[in-house]
């Protein structure tokens, strides 16, 4: 599997890319006739990518397999994650698919029938997918002929999971790991929003579920990290004030993430501290940001997107504010081009 190259990107693989947690998110979206008849318990992870290199920064994807009614079955899903929705996406998908059934003849030489693949896409911003969902209304006619002809156009439909159209209510009644659950809150609210903390208060119950689970350390801390690259840096004392109510192992896994991003130049500044008992230990801290980490990181992630930059752009970076470096950081993951990220 390929490095991920955003935040978004990281969490998604880690979370999701747990067969428990990818099987709770199937059972959500899937039509109940289809999840019935899969095999969810014995999902399993195949490693390896299926995305284009050159389109890797917007969108991550994970491949599983299961048994459906007894054969071996691939359920693809893809996290779609620009401003603007992918037009050809079905297409894509399509292309996808045929890859998952070219590997599978590599390995099944003999075989005469194709395994089935349950294609889904999840997509998250702050505007609702538009795009076509099926293949056949990409091709290049009118209404009439498309209906007339359809019968002979490729029948290829991807499953839609647009977050978008999904509130706090909804995502609650989801039968989701708490993991997931909250990635996929996290998704929607977390990016440059400075009221975030106030938002994730009712969910403290749902944090404490993360960090109470089998792999909780673990996926408690992936969470924390996409907050700390994603969101405001106004955010982090009320973070930490809420992460420390929910007891000494999540404040503790907090610092250690703080501690980690520092150290990697992702958020650069001093943590002082010091735990006072484990039921009343608190921590006090803080972050100073300072601008060279966040100059680096985001001429890395536009170096990434938008391939090399010319000089006076990197000028321009360089001698920015603080404030404007923080708010490239969160544009550079929805922008579609330079013009929209600087104007």
């Amino acid at each position: 599997m390929s490095n991920p190259s955003t935040p978004h990107d990281a969490v998604f693989r880690r979370i999701l890319g747990t067969p428990s947690n990818a099987a709770s998110q199937v059972r959500a979206v899937l039509p109940p006739g289809l999840v019935a008849r899969l095999d969810l318990d014995k999902l399993a992870l195949v490693p390896g990518s299926l995305v284009d290199a050159t389109l890797r920064w917007r969108h991550t994807d994970l491949l599983f397999t299961a048994p459906l009614d007894g054969r071996e079955a691939f359920v693809y899903v893809l996290i779609e994650h620009q401003s603007g929705n992918d037009p050809v996406m079905a297409f894509r998908m399509l292309r996808y698919v045929v890859r998952i059934w070219d590997r599978y003849l590599a390995d099944h030489p003999r075989a005469s029938r194709l395994p089935a693949v349950i294609p889904l896409v999840v997509h998250h911003n702050d505007r609702a997918w538009t795009a076509p969902v099926e293949v056949a209304d990409l091709v290049d006619l009118d209404v009439e002929l498309i209906e007339a002809w359809r019968e002979y156009l490729p029948r290829f439909r991807f499953l839609l999971d647009d977050l978008v159209g999904v509130d706090a209510r909804a995502l609650r009644e989801r039968p989701l790991t708490a993991s997931v659950r909250l990635t996929l809150l996290l998704l929607k609210i977390a990016p440059g929003n400075p009221w975030l903390v106030k938002e994730l208060g009712p969910w403290a119950d749902e944090l404490r579920a993360v960090l109470d689970g089998p792999d909780g350390r673990e996926e408690f801390a992936a969470l924390l990290r996409y907050i700390e690259l994603v969101g405001e840096a106004e955010i982090r004392d009320q973070l930490h004030d809420l992460i420390t109510a929910l007891g000494s192992d999540a404040e503790e896994a907090y610092m250690t993430i703080a501690e980690q991003l520092r150290a990697e130049g992702r958020v650069e500044g001093r943590v002082e501290g010091r735990v006072e008992g484990r039921a009343e230990g608190r921590v006090e801290g803080r972050v100073e940001g300072r601008a060279e980490g966040r100059v680096e990181t985001l001429v890395q992630q536009l170096t990434l997107k938008f391939g090399p930059l010319p000089e006076t752009l990197l000028t321009t970076v360089r001698n920015a504010s603080a404030d404007q470096l923080r708010t490239w950081t969160v544009r550079v993951l929805t922008a579609d081009t330079l013009d929209q990220l600087f104007g």
